[in-house]
Formats: C-alpha cells, structure tokens, sequence
C-alpha cells in the first residue's frame, strides 16, 4: 500500500509518501518520499502562531512539497493526458476558499501524472482550524484525481505512534505490552492517556489552562527570547547546570503536584515566572539570571510532569510509558524521565520518538491512517474516552 500523507495542524506542513507492507500493527513501513516545511521564522516575529498566515503559508507549500517528495520517491512522471472540464470544475469547488492552491494543483496536474497511490491521509484535528482546512481540502482534490480513499487522522494519535516507530532497525512499530500510558506533551496539548490495546484511548489527565509547550512559549517571551520557546529555555537550562548557577527564584511552584489527580496547571508557574522578573523593576534579566530562571522554570515543569505519569503507571498498573508531542525533544525532561523510571520502575519500557518525528510531521499521519485503514481504531476519528466514561471526540 502506498500511502500519501498530509500534515497542517500548525506551523509545519509535511507531506510524505510512505510504502506499508503487511497489516498493522505489524507492518513494515518504508519512507519514499518526505517533504517538511517549516514556519517557524516567519512567525518568530510575532511571538506565536497567527492562524491565517499560517493557512496561507501552507497553501503555498504543498505543491512544492508534493512534488519533492515524489522525485524523492522517483514517482514523478511527465502527464501524457489532460483532466477532463468536469475534473477541473470538480477540483476548483473543493477548493473554492483556496483558490491559489486549486491553480497550482491545476498547473501542476497539466505538467505531471500523480501515480498508484492507495491511500491517502490527512490530519483532521486537534490543530489551528484555517490550517487544518487547507491540508483536508487539498486531500479531497487530489483523491478525487487518483480515485483513492481519504482517511482522516487525530493528530495527537499520530505522536503516540510516531514515538513508538523504531526507524533504527525494523521500521515497524514496537511491540509494546498493554496497558500502556501515553503523555502527550506539545505546545497546544498536556495529556495523559490510558491505552488498554491498539486503537483504545481513555483520556485520564489533560491541563487545565496552558499546554506545557505553551508555557515554554509564553515564558521565553517573559525573559525575552524568541519563538518556539522549549529550545531556548532548554539551551539556557543546560548552560545554568553547567556551570552550577544558584537558582534565581529556588521557590517556584509546582502546580498541582498533590492534586490528588492526573490533572496539569501551568498558568500558574508562568505567572511567578513574571513575578520574578517584576520583582527586579527597571533592571532587565543579565544573561546569568536568564539561564539561571530557564533552569529553574523547567526543573518545576519536569518535575509536575514526571510526578503524575508516574501516579498513572501506578494506578494503571502500565509497564509501557510512550512520550510524544515536541516537547518530547527537551533533552532534560528525557533525561530525567529515564533515569527517574529505570530507578523506581525498573520494568517499565519508555519510548520517545526520534528526533525528526518529534515535532509535526506527515510520517506520523501515514502510520495513524493506516491504523485507522486496518480497524485498528474507529473509523474517521480517535476514540478519546474521558475517564467518566463520557466519550470525548
């Protein structure tokens, strides 16, 4: 089966063409072609993501990224045929909001001949709606050229199993043990998730304000630093272990550390990092004291987050913790997490995904769809099941 995948959740757009051979969960994935464009720079700027910008960004994307990706494949081949007035009428209603991208879907369909692809799928939610819409429709447009299903993917299914992919050796994903947890920690997202099997998905904790990456975000703008904030702090955090800095503010707190549930707060911590820094005045933050409260604020933040997964290993009895989503990459938090678990839980299996499948990408929406293509999942959306019981989409 070859798959086409499409990622615009947020700031990155990705589009991959991934060859799966057998069934899932034991199949063999391998990666032809794979485009990844990235909007960081541009909305450094602005300290965040502005929606808009970013559907427009993607929409100029995914054409070039298509076709990279299938010269990288060597699947790109010159059209020896023209689309029907029908066709043409067919892909513009679909994409009517995004009338750029329908003209070069067009101007690119009247040069190239897109291949064999059995599948293709697209990341439908969570995410930034405008930017989601612009990766849906344009899955529709060119399934209704090659004649293929489009399986809708949740987003956050494809970081579980991103982080489970072994790229190193197999290519397949691992063989985990039920009852698993998953903590899923990215910049609009702080969950803990309880996977009694392949496809199951019971929502057990989740923030009650700032997503973790959010936090990063909003505190590195505090101490006046750019934007995705995780990378920057962390960079400094590590430079304040180095050389040993005495914390700037030692009593930050730990926000719902004895809450008694799996629930997360960061509004809080973010806001005594503010404190912090007002409680100087006038005087601006040396670069000592910068590393120094980086490194204090995400001591506080591994801490809250190492704390409750390990409550839900506990009280799930999981052998398997699976940690996904960009904020996976800190180096610290990986760190911690395995030294803290191999010591007090020295059964425990924790994965983390590689690197280039940490943040967002197209790789992981191919692995979610064809889960979701073998039933492995239910069909068109993740089955989230709050822990009352109260199904959750």
């Amino acid at each position: 089966m070859i798959i086409l995948s499409i990622e615009t959740s947020a700031d990155e757009t990705g589009v991959s063409l991934v060859e799966a051979e057998g069934s899932f969960p034991t199949a063999t994935y391998t990666l032809l072609g794979n485009g990844l464009r990235s909007q960081i720079e541009l909305h450094n700027q602005y300290g965040g993501i502005f929606p808009m910008m970013a559907k427009r960004e993607h929409a100029k994307a995914l054409i070039p990224l298509l076709q990279y990706s299938l010269e990288e494949a060597d699947l790109l081949a010159e059209n020896s045929s023209h689309l029907s007035s029908e066709k043409i009428d067919e892909i513009n209603k679909i994409l009517e909001r995004e009338t750029d991208l329908a003209k070069d879907l067009l101007e690119f369909l009247s040069k190239y001949e897109l291949p064999e692809i059995n599948l293709i799928t697209v990341t439908n939610g969570p995410g930034l709606e405008p930017a989601l819409w612009v990766g849906v429709n344009f899955a529709k447009a060119v399934a209704s050229v090659i004649g293929c299903p489009v399986v809708p993917v949740n987003h956050m299914e494809g970081h579980i199993l991103a982080s489970i992919f072994d790229v190193v050796e197999e290519d397949q994903l691992a063989q985990i043990e039920f009852p698993a947890i998953a903590l899923l920690i990215s910049g609009g997202h702080t969950e803990l998730i309880h996977m009694p099997n392949w496809g199951e998905y019971i929502k057990i904790g989740q923030t009650r304000d700032d997503a973790v990456g959010e936090a990063f975000d909003k505190v590195a703008r505090l101490l006046g630093m750019g934007y995705p904030g995780g990378p920057e702090i962390g960079k400094r955090a590590s430079e304040a272990r180095t050389q040993n800095l005495p914390p700037f503010k030692s009593n930050l707190p730990r926000p719902m550390i004895h809450s008694g549930d799996l629930d997360f707060s960061f509004s809080g911590l973010k806001t005594a990092v503010l404190y912090a820094v007002k409680d100087l005045g006038e005087v601006e933050l040396t670069e000592t004291q910068k590393n120094a409260l980086s490194r204090d604020f995400e001591d506080a933040v591994t801490e809250v987050l190492l704390k409750k997964t390990k409550v839900a290993l506990d009280t799930y009895g999981a052998k398997t913790l699976i940690i996904g989503g960009g904020v996976s990459a800190s180096p610290h938090l990986r760190a911690i997490f395995t030294k803290e678990l191999l010591s007090s839980n020295e059964d425990t299996e924790v994965f983390f995904p590689i690197k280039q499948l940490s943040t967002d990408n197209s790789v992981m929406i191919a692995l979610a769809g064809h889960a979701h293509k073998e039933g492995a999942s239910t069909a068109g959306a993740v089955k989230l099941i709050k822990a009352d019981g109260n199904k959750s989409l």
